[in-house]
């Protein structure tokens, strides 16, 4: 900020972040402000005052005067955004859904409540009720009276135990957490718990006694437990978990003798471990099926290869005696028969009394649910002497599956194809009958399903509906369910709504997001900063959250005092009045009175192979030039308007007639575009930057250079590399452009390219040697950065550096390299992110955090003439190639001379002479 002669900045070079400034030659250094504890933040100067703020606060700064005071705001307002919120469409706050016991009741947790919906007719049940507490993961107990599920009400996340009817109180079941917990699994018979943390530590809760003891830590980089699951008569818990080579592997815990056992070796990942209902088998899922769907290097740009459909389903006899049902009858073990069904059931069936006569529905269902609480579980013994070399493959295709479970005749599972979104999925079944092995798919496009504890029902979910029916009337017919079984299965979820005070929710977000941070920080001592001081410090402003959007100036002030980048603050807009965007044509433009309309100053454009990405200005027929005056749009003299946004407003993607006078002949002419929203025309203009680079480097570097720009470093960036790399690797230079690069994780992919090295050419009989490694770059590289170059980009940089790959030109990179997953999400699917994973070199130093990547070669792109144009850090790139091409030529290595093989024969008495 410039004000007479001076220029006015925050810095904290004291500690904190005050007011300073310097005179225009950068010399006469004054401290204006001396704040403790509060950073000066978002400044901003008006004749000669600088308002900013200082936590919740306002304050001006009187230049002349040199005093700096508060400004006292008083605002008259009913606080329309803190009144009492009710959710409409819980759904869209869903975060887990189970089924009961008996297949009647779904527990459903969303926006931290938990609540229990009636499959068929009755009353919606709000398990849960006090304002400024988050519930997590709820689920029934075994006895179908009790739910339980995670709750912060303490300040740290327990497990908790709620009437499922609504009516009595909750107990406390667990008050250890000094972490963060996931969900529980209760034993079938309702005396255990088993639940993990996220120090990757898995606990065994008795649940009468209410003591717990730690079972197993993981110590794999991503080693979280995952697919608990209880054998039928609880004395066995059967777990998935990640090993230190990455590998998953599925282990059992006998509860009597704390003994721990592998099932699977760590060759291969093997997950979703389900008990079979009478005990003697356990099935899971294994990636074992590893073909290739590419099966040579050769191809255009380096096909790599790819696998996929690599699960099958397999199971484990648990008793050596033990023939899986999938295995075809033998002279040693004959078919059994079939049951025969009866014309007339025997007056001793369930279906009839004793006299014959029939009974009612409901009362056979009760004497159904009569004999299934008679009924005992199986007792599940298991040879552990050569468990696991008794493995048997489910006769099915394998497959991209996940999410197994079993009924009493059925295994179903969820199959999708990579890449496609979550409502893509299908639920797929297949019987136990080694004559019906090819598996039935269910239903298409569900995003989770459920078995009841019996496994005679089933739950299905598929958008925002959920469907609940017997699991053998999925299966019956071996077809997908119809549209009219679906309808007849829905579960009336229409009416369920819940109201939250939003002023007791943000209270509870904010404990949350620190106590989030905490926990997920990759630094336990938290960078040496008191944490619980950083609580008790921002307490009192948390008080003063008046809007979602304070809530979120809040949690920016509170994490960045880890001083740790990756540690951003986003939430859900809030709705406010209709939003119309205006629409935009692709090009520059000035108002031109003289012209007669709006003069087209510059159109963006594209690469010409592309046609799809070309603006509308450059649609085909269209032509509009640099130069040209847009005279009218729809009718509309654009003339008459002082923004031209006005006559464009809500046309994105809507066919525009302009009327356009030619810049050479002055004629005009009416043509019809399709104008593109905002967020499309920030991409062309881009594009167009991209493109503008692309053309110097071919012009400048005279051919021998090539130029890749990657914007990101997602996975829909390798589009872009692998469209520009392979059309120039074989250049003797190259320039890839990651200025401004938003990051992303596919960096180790593009080094694994550049790493590729050339040995040795084949010569066919015509034609030009080619090299092995395909497509191996032998060039000299030159990779440019600057200070918008983020996270992945600068991993990307540095990688080049330390590979050896080539100089890196340009300026200091943004400075972030603690990595994340964005998983600490808060209550509303808000977030104020954590930096997970910090990363260190070989020679035991954190790398690019807080500094960034330091440029071989330093060139600054001053700002006045990046704005003509000019772009000086891509000059000294194309510069330095030609340079290090004209020292340091690569040019591919000529064959030797083809060999004589020939044997010429000696004349008589003579040796036998060899070429």
């Amino acid at each position: 900020m410039l004000w007479q002669g001076r220029v006015y900045f925050v810095s904290d070079r004291d500690g904190t972040m005050n007011l300073w400034s310097m005179d225009e030659n950068g010399k006469d250094l004054r401290q204006h402000t001396h704040h403790q504890g509060w950073d000066v933040a978002s400044p901003d100067l008006s004749d000669g005052r600088i308002v900013y703020q200082l936590g919740a606060d306002l304050r001006i700064f009187d230049v002349a005067a040199g005093q700096d005071a508060p400004v006292a705001i008083r605002l008259i307002s009913d606080f329309d955004q803190m009144r009492e919120t009710w959710v409409k469409k819980p759904v869209d706050f869903l975060t887990a859904a189970r089924l009961s016991p008996d297949g009647n009741r779904i527990v459903l947790t969303a926006r931290g409540q938990v609540f229990v919906a009636p499959v068929k007719a009755g009353r919606m049940v709000e398990v849960t009720r006090k304002e400024g507490v988050r519930y997590r993961e709820g689920r029934f107990l075994p006895d179908g009276k009790s739910v339980i599920a995670l709750s912060d009400e303490t300040g740290e996340v327990e497990f908790w135990k709620f009437p499922a009817n609504g009516v009595g109180k909750p107990e406390q079941l667990t008050s250890d957490a000094k972490v963060l917990r996931w969900e529980g699994e209760p034993s079938p018979d309702g005396r255990w718990l088993a639940h993990h943390d996220k120090n990757q530590q898995l606990w065994l809760l008795d649940l009468k006694t209410r003591k717990q003891k730690r079972i197993a830590v993981s110590t794999a980089a991503f080693g979280q437990f995952q697919d608990l699951a209880w054998s039928p008569d609880s004395r066995w818990l059967a777990w998935a978990v990640p090993e230190p080579n990455s590998f998953t592997r599925i282990y059992l815990y006998q509860v009597e003798t704390g003994k721990t056992v592998p099932v699977t070796s760590n060759r291969f990942n093997s997950a979703s471990p389900a008990w079979s209902r009478d005990g003697k088998w356990l099935y899971f899922l294994s990636d074992r099926s590893l073909n290739t769907l590419v099966r040579s290097v050769w191809g255009p740009r380096q096909p790599d290869p790819y696998l996929t459909a690599t699960t099958g389903i397999f199971g484990i006899a648990l008793k050596k005696d033990a023939r899986s049902p999938f295995q075809p009858p033998d002279e040693l073990h004959p078919a059994k028969p079939k049951d025969k069904e009866e014309d007339e059931a025997p007056a001793d069936t369930p279906g009839k009394d004793e006299k014959g006569k029939k009974k009612s529905k409901e009362k056979v269902k009760d004497e159904d649910k009569d004999q299934d609480k008679q009924k005992k579980p199986p007792k599940v013994a298991i040879d552990l002497d050569g468990l696991s070399s008794r493995l048997y493959e489910v006769p099915v295709p394998p497959g991209n599956y996940d999410s197994l479970q079993a009924s009493e005749d059925h295994l179903f599972w969820v199959s999708a194809q990579p890449g496609l979104q979550e409502d893509m999925q299908e639920l797929e079944a297949v019987p136990f009958d080694w004559e019906k092995t090819e598996p039935q798919t269910v239903l298409a496009g569900i995003a989770d399903y459920d078995l009841s504890a019996d496994g005679k029902k089933l739950m299905l979910r598929k958008t925002d509906d959920f469907y609940v029916l017997d699991a053998g009337d999925a299966t019956a017919g071996g077809d997908a369910l119809s549209e009219k079984e679906l309808e007849k299965a829905r579960v009336d979820l229409s009416k369920w709504t819940f109201a939250f005070d939003p002023r007791e929710q943000w209270q509870q977000m904010f404990r949350e997001a620190w106590r989030l941070e905490r926990d997920y920080f990759y630094d336990p001592k938290m960078h040496g900063v008191d944490w619980p001081g950083m609580l008790e410090k921002y307490r009192p402003l948390s008080l003063r959250v008046t809007s979602r959007g304070e809530l979120d100036d809040l949690l920016g002030q509170m994490v960045s005092e880890l001083s740790a980048l990756h540690t951003f603050v986003r939430s859900e807009p809030r709705k406010g009045g209709e939003d119309i965007d205006i629409a935009s044509l692709g090009a520059e433009l000035a108002r031109d009175e003289a012209a007669g309309g709006w003069r087209v100053t510059h159109v963006y454009r594209s690469d010409p192979d592309l046609p799809a990405d070309a603006g509308p200005l450059r649609a085909p027929g269209v032509d509009v030039e640099d130069g040209d005056v847009i005279e009218a749009i729809n009718g509309a003299p654009t003339l008459s308007t002082q923004d031209l946004g006005s006559l464009l407003r809500n046309q994105a993607d809507k066919q525009v007639l302009l009327r356009v006078k030619d810049a050479k002949t002055h004629k005009s002419r009416d043509v019809v575009v399709k104008p593109v929203s905002p967020k499309d025309a920030a991409d062309l203009r881009y594009g167009d930057w991209e493109h503008a680079r692309r053309l110097a480097v071919e012009e400048k570097g005279k051919g021998e250079i090539g130029y890749v720009h990657l914007r990101a470093m997602g996975g829909q960036d390798y589009t872009s590399w692998a469209r520009d790399f392979y059309p120039v690797f074989d250049r003797p230079g190259l320039i890839i452009d990651v200025r401004n690069n938003r990051g992303g994780n596919i960096e180790s992919w593009i080094l694994a390219k550049l790493l590729r090295k050339a040995w040795f050419w084949w010569q066919p009989r015509t034609g030009e040697p080619y090299s092995n490694m395909p497509y191996a770059f032998r060039g000299h590289l030159v990779v440019l950065i600057n200070e918008g170059t983020a996270s992945d980009g600068e991993v990307f940089a540095e990688g080049i550096r330390r590979l050896k790959l080539g100089p890196v030109i340009g300026s200091r990179s943004w400075g972030g390299e603690i990595w994340l997953s964005s998983s600490n999400v808060l209550v509303d699917k808000g977030i104020a992110t954590a930096a997970e994973f910090g990363v260190y070199g070989p020679e035991g130093i954190w790398l690019i955090e807080g500094h960034g990547v330091d440029p071989d070669i330093a060139v600054e792109n001053a700002p006045h003439a990046t704005f003509e144009g000019k772009d000086a850090q891509l000059d000294a790139a194309i510069k330095y190639l030609q340079e290090k091409i004209k020292a340091e030529p690569v040019p591919v290595p000529k064959a030797p001379a083809y060999p004589n093989k020939s044997l010429i024969y000696p004349k008589k008495g003579e040796a036998p002479q060899v070429p």
